[in-house]
Parts: C-alpha cells; sequence; structure tokens
C-alpha cells in the first residue's frame, strides 16, 4: 500500500477512477508516458508522416472486418463463392463489411507505398534507424502474404487462376520446385487443400507475424526517436531538462494532428466504400464476381494493382533479358577489377563469381530469373541502409538533380504497375524491360551515384515556422 498514489478527496470522480487504474496497472500507465505523452517528437513533422499512423487505422480495420467476415466465410471450394455471395445478400450490412475489407486492402498498399516512400525521401532508414526500416520492411514482405493469400478466399476466376500462375511459379525453382510447389498447393491443383491452407495462413499466423513486426517497429522506433525532414537528430539539441529543444510531446500535438488526417481518410475511403468499391475494376476485378472454373481459363491473368509493378518485373525477365543481364554482371565485373583499387585475391574472387553467376544464368530457364526479380525486387529494400552513401539524409539538402533521380523512379514503379494491369505486348514488354533494368539499378547504383553532387549544409536545429 505505501507505493500507491493518494489522490485528494476532493478530486473529480474521473481522476480517482484513473488513479484506482494507475495503482493496479502502472505499467500500462507507464507504456502511455513512455510512447504517448512523455515521447517528444521533431516539432517539424508534415504531411508526410501521417501515413504510418493511418496504416495503424487500416490494420485495425482488416482485422475487425475481417473476425465478421470469418463468421460466415466457409472456407470450402464448393461452397467458399456462395457464401461470399451470402454475405453481399442476406448477412445485414454484410456487403458493407466486405467492402470495408477489399477497399481496406487497397488502402492498406496506398498508404503503406506512401509511408515507405517519405522513409526514401527524408533517409529515415540510416542510422540510427536500421533496425526500424528491417522491421517495416518485413512488415512489408508479410503485408504481401497476408494480400496474397487473401486474395484467393472468394473463390472467382481471378482468385483461382492468379493463385493457379503465382503457385506454378515456384515450380521454375531449380530441384525442389516441384516439390515446393506441391507443398504449398496441398494438392497436384489449386483446390480445396490450397484454399484451406491459404485460409488458415490469412486468418491465423500471418496476422500474428504482421502485429508482432508492428510492435516491434514501434518499440524500435520509440528507443531511437523520429526523423524529421530536415534529417538531424533533435536529441543532440536539450535544453536544462533533458528534453529536446526542437521535440514536442506526441500527445497531444500530434495526436491532434493524426486525428485529422484520419478523418479525411475515413471521407475518401467511405466514399470509394459507398460509391465505386470495384474502383473500375483494380480493387475488385469484374472477373472476381464470376465461381472459379478449372476448366475456363480467362483472357487475361492479372494480380492486383499493389503486386503489378513486381509481376511486371516477372514479365520482364525473357530469354533475350537473360543475356542483357549477363552483359551487366560481365560489365560489373569488368568494371571493379579494372576501376576500383583492391587486392589480386578480391578481384579473383569477383571474376570467379560473375562466372558462376553467367553460367547459373545461361543454364537455368529463364522463367526462375523471373521469380527472382520479381522477389529481389523487395529483398533489395531490406539493403537500403547500406547502399545509400550520401553525407546527408534528407533529400532537402541533396543536389537537386537526386529529387529528379527520385521522381522518375516513382514514374517507373507507376509506370511497371500501369504495364502489369496490361495484356502482354511487344511494346510493353520492352518497356517494362526498361523499367525493371532502371528499378534495379536505381539500388544497385546508389553507392555510387548517392555521393555525387554538392550537398547544401545542414542546419544545427529543426527549421519550423509555427502555423
Amino acid at each position: 500500500m505505501a507505493d500507491f498514489k493518494e489522490i485528494s478527496p476532493n478530486a473529480s470522480a474521473g481522476a480517482k477512477l484513473t488513479n484506482w487504474f494507475e495503482n493496479r496497472v502502472p505499467t500500462a500507465f507507464d507504456a502511455y508516458r513512455v510512447h504517448m505523452s512523455e515521447y517528444y517528437a521533431p516539432k517539424n513533422f508534415n504531411f508526410w508522416y501521417i501515413f504510418g499512423s493511418l496504416a495503424m487505422l487500416v490494420l485495425v480495420i482488416q482485422i475487425v472486418t475481417g473476425i465478421f467476415l470469418v463468421m460466415h466465410y466457409k472456407p470450402d471450394a464448393a461452397l467458399a463463392f456462395g457464401s461470399v455471395e451470402y454475405i453481399m445478400r442476406d448477412v445485414p450490412w454484410g456487403w458493407l463489411i466486405r467492402y470495408m475489407h477489399s477497399t481496406g486492402a487497397s488502402a492498406f498498399f496506398v498508404v503503406v507505398y506512401l509511408h515507405m516512400f517519405r522513409g526514401l525521401l527524408y533517409g529515415s532508414y540510416r542510422k540510427p534507424r536500421e533496425l526500424v526500416w528491417l522491421f517495416g520492411c518485413a512488415i512489408f514482405l508479410a503485408l504481401m502474404g497476408e494480400a496474397f493469400m487473401g486474395y484467393l478466399l472468394p473463390w472467382g476466376q481471378m482468385s483461382y487462376w492468379g493463385a493457379q500462375v503465382i503457385v506454378n511459379l515456384f515450380a521454375a525453382v531449380p530441384f525442389v520446385g516441384p516439390d515446393l510447389a506441391l507443398l504449398i498447393r496441398g494438392d497436384y491443383v489449386v483446390g480445396d487443400a490450397t484454399l484451406n491452407r491459404f485460409f488458415s495462413f490469412h486468418v491465423i499466423a500471418v496476422p500474428l507475424v504482421l502485429l508482432g513486426l508492428v510492435v516491434a517497429h514501434l518499440l524500435a522506433l520509440h528507443d531511437v526517436g523520429s526523423n524529421n525532414p530536415d534529417g538531424i537528430e533533435i536529441k543532440a539539441n536539450k535544453g536544462p531538462d533533458g528534453i529536446p529543444l526542437d521535440g514536442v510531446p506526441f500527445h497531444p500535438y500530434y495526436t491532434v494532428h493524426d486525428i485529422f488526417a484520419v478523418c479525411m481518410f475515413l471521407m475518401v475511403f467511405s466514399a470509394i466504400i459507398f460509391f465505386a468499391p470495384e474502383f473500375g475494376g483494380y480493387f475488385l476485378e469484374y472477373n472476381n464476381f464470376i465461381p472459379a472454373d478449372p476448366l475456363q481459363t480467362p483472357l487475361h491473368i492479372a494480380p492486383v494493382w499493389y503486386f503489378t509493378p513486381f509481376y511486371s518485373m516477372l514479365r520482364a525477365i525473357t530469354t533475350e533479358m537473360v543475356y542483357v543481364l549477363i552483359a551487366c554482371v560481365f560489365g560489373a565485373a569488368a568494371f571493379s577489377v579494372i576501376k576500383l583499387k583492391m587486392p589480386t585475391i578480391f578481384k579473383g574472387v569477383i571474376v570467379g563469381g560473375a562466372v558462376v553467376v553467367i553460367a547459373m544464368m545461361l543454364s537455368i530457364d529463364a522463367k526462375f530469373w523471373g521469380v527472382v526479380a520479381m522477389g529481389g525486387a523487395v529483398v533489395i529494400l531490406f539493403f537500403l541502409p547500406w547502399l545509400d552513401n550520401s553525407p546527408v539524409k534528407s533529400i532537402r539538402y541533396r543536389p537537386d538533380w537526386h529529387k529528379y533521380v527520385y521522381g522518375v523512379f516513382v514514374v517507373n514503379f507507376v509506370i511497371l504497375a500501369y504495364l502489369g494491369t496490361q495484356p502482354p505486348s511487344p511494346v510493353g514488354e520492352r518497356v517494362s524491360q526498361l523499367g525493371t533494368l532502371f528499378y534495379f539499378g536505381f539500388f544497385l547504383l546508389m553507392p555510387w551515384w548517392s555521393r555525387l553532387g554538392k550537398t547544401k549544409p545542414e542546419p544545427t536545429r529543426v527549421n519550423f515556422s509555427a502555423h
């Protein structure tokens, strides 16, 4: 009893109730102080810093709506499509819950892509936030797995054939490919066993991993502190009380900031749900309103829009493209040996490695290298903290032409996304091949181009004007 905090007998009922809880669960109140009221964030946050909170909001929406959908959904190949139709037509407000969930999936990727791009702009992956970025990339990877498995569950034509195409890609892996594809499907074709596996992972396994990664991401962020548009550390300038001079408590300053963003987001989110839930066939493909038919292949099979940039890279790797990649490997090895100063043994390792890679590329089918490109496009993000060698973090203080490089990267990503939704064509194939080369070149050449140009002097304090 001696450790209990006393409160005045004249305090309000609310204060007494709060004191009662604080004396019995002090850890929860300590967590609130550490992560909210006494967590100091830079005072110069801008528009780009709302997307982390929005991602949390969408995650809650997906979990809550998913719980209600599971109450009526039947993970059975003979009943799945009918159960979705039952939810849409007969369950009270079922159509709203289903559209919130389907629109939420696309909204999740919109806010996550913008959140990641903000990190790219302001160098939020740089020291000391490497672990924050790694957890974030792991969240992105888990989110992709969650979305892919959920995509199969409506058991429509695009669900079935999209899963058929993607799962069959694993069969291209040398030696273990066919067995790996069989393990994922649970059968020799996509069927009831596949549906049950994907359902269990979508509902239980991956969400648990996702929640764990989100907690780790937030803990790692709050341990090192948030980055800001100037890319400088606010902990470097503290007052006599130990509080950062350029920091403000996250609550109430940024909770209010985020609540406003949440209101704006929910207005757009609601408008889409009520007026355009299919969003022109991008959020919900029209073919997916047709029951899965293993005997009738759709004219054009494509994944949902948020996977299409990586799907474009998969399709871009043809036999001709493999020869281009071989030339790139050869050129990189030759440049390293001729231009870079290093011990002879390292040069020998580079030459030997290049020979092995080229031999593998010539002996293994191009389809496998397409799978490697698609997976590598995500995996390469994990290495970003060690690829960027710029003396400054933020795009504000980098050479102006860096902004154009980032701008071309975004345009290239959007073009790849669009091409992934279109049927294959000779022109589209060439454009997607160039786009794939630029995407990987952006990251693999970053240790070189990020150092070029004259940087602007960084301020010692954050730039902030009250508004």
